[in-house]
């Protein structure tokens, strides 16, 4: 990364990554949608997978540590940039990250920022600034960081605010470090018997979970074992609901919301018939594209779960709501720039909406799996309480530590599964989730 810095090429990888972080904090879009487009007919259509890489780690590590940056850059700037100054604050604060938490030497990070900002038509009348601040920060960045409450500069005050009142200050100054460090892979082993010889294969670590995890880095589909099928990559905590329903071997199973299909596929190795629902047929056709892969089968239904009206109830239903994500931060930095109070009221709102709707298509008896990768509690927790209270025929049936790889941690007092990011911390932590499985009760059945 930095050979390359220092020899000149990378102008156009660092472009790149400010047209991804302009897309992010000027255009609300999602970083993985942003380089999508850009690697498929922007500044990074022509580099190869090193330089594209390069790219995303630039943007995602200038949101991780985007209150960071500011507090710094702020402190140069005699005067904050006026409008017409174009993509300068972009470039200012993507060469930031190069120099105080990338290791790029700073004389190569600077060089290519004024020849960025000189190619800039607005930018171009600010090359000047761009030089003499990163500059200064080159030599006084960690002294400017000094004092300063660096985890809470780099959460949104809403978000600050919910996280200490659901898991203390403690515990959320926790999960801000873990998104200081970019996540492991986790992988999940499509054969149960497997796992051991795969981990030793691919030289990972079998975590609790069963799930197998190594370091980031490198393209996921030159590794041992993509192309026969046997793992699909999954983190650790996502792993965890489709376990919750047991033995499902021969047993129908409606997942609702599937795509993009990481449950599907467990469900499908675990011996279950899925019939895999979701609303939009594009990220469908990449679930067929993995089942393809995997040699695995389930059936595909492009609907609107909450219209979906088969005429026929199930024994199990997973239902993995939409939500704000919040839990994905290590690997979606993006999500806490982008997401705010309205959209975690409007899609709990939906949530409610799927969770009584999968409610009447389940059998007497049967077990309905509600998760959601967020970390609100309005999306987890909160919601399990206003169904129970309004569904007298169902009950929860809590989830035991042996369940989930013996992590009795990450259970709530009422016996739902929440995992958080600074969980696991020495292995490298997990996303957010929350996990909740209830039972419809028959006739003769009360809550006890």
């Amino acid at each position: 990364m930095n050979e390359a810095a220092e020899s000149g090429p990378g102008l156009e990888a660092r472009e790149g990554a400010q047209a991804l972080i302009a897309a992010v904090l000027t255009q609300g879009r999602a970083l993985d949608e942003a380089l999508a487009e850009e690697t498929a007919r922007g500044r990074l259509a022509r580099l190869g997978p090193s330089d594209r890489g390069f790219a995303r780690a630039i943007a995602a590590t200038t949101l991780r540590h985007l209150g960071e940056i500011d507090h710094a850059l702020g402190r140069l700037l005699e005067k904050p940039l006026p409008r017409r100054a174009g993509l300068t604050e972009t470039i200012l604060r993507s060469a930031a990250a190069e120099i105080l938490f990338l290791g790029v030497k700073p004389h190569a990070a600077v060089s290519l920022a004024v020849e960025a900002a000189s190619r800039d038509e607005a930018a171009r009348h600010f090359r000047s600034l761009v030089n003499a601040v990163l500059r200064r920060l080159a030599r006084e960045g960690q002294t400017l960081l000094e004092g300063f409450d660096r985890e809470r500069a780099n959460l949104a005050p809403w978000l600050w605010e919910s996280w200490v009142a659901a898991y203390g200050e403690e515990r959320t100054r926790a999960m801000l470090r873990a998104l200081w460090q970019e996540p492991p892979l986790d992988l999940c082993v499509k054969r149960e018997e497997e796992r051991e010889v795969w981990a030793a294969r691919l030289g990972a670590e079998l975590l609790p979970t069963g799930t197998l995890r190594l370091a980031a880095g490198g393209r996921i589909e030159r590794l041992d074992g993509y192309e026969e099928g046997a793992w699909w990559v999954q983190d650790a905590a996502a792993a965890l609901p489709a376990r919750l329903f047991g033995d499902l071997s021969g047993r129908d199973v409606l997942d609702l919301c599937a795509a993009p299909g990481g449950k599907t596929l467990q469900l499908a190795a675990m011996g279950a018939h899925v019939t895999a629902l979701d609303r939009s047929a594009p990220r469908l056709e990449r679930l067929r594209q993995n089942l393809a892969r995997m040699k695995l089968e389930a059936g595909i239904v492009v609907s609107d779960a909450v219209r979906f009206t088969p005429g026929r109830l199930w024994e199990f239903i997973l239902l993995d709501a939409p939500c704000t994500a919040t839990g994905t931060f290590r690997r979606h930095p993006d999500v806490l720039r982008l997401k705010k109070p309205a959209d975690r009221d409007r899609l709990a709102a939906l949530q409610s909406r799927l969770l009584a709707h999968a409610a009447g298509l389940l059998a007497p008896g049967g077990t309905i799996v509600y998760c959601t990768c967020s970390l609100e509690r309005a999306e987890g927790e909160d919601q399990i309480a206003s169904f129970l209270a309004a569904h007298p025929d169902f009950a929860r049936k809590p989830i035991a530590p042996a369940e989930i790889g013996g992590l009795g941690e990450c259970l709530t007092p009422e016996g739902d599964l929440r995992t958080l990011p600074c969980d696991l911390a020495d292995k490298g932590g997990l996303d957010g989730f929350f996990a909740a499985r209830l039972t419809r009760l028959s006739r003769n059945e009360s809550r006890s």
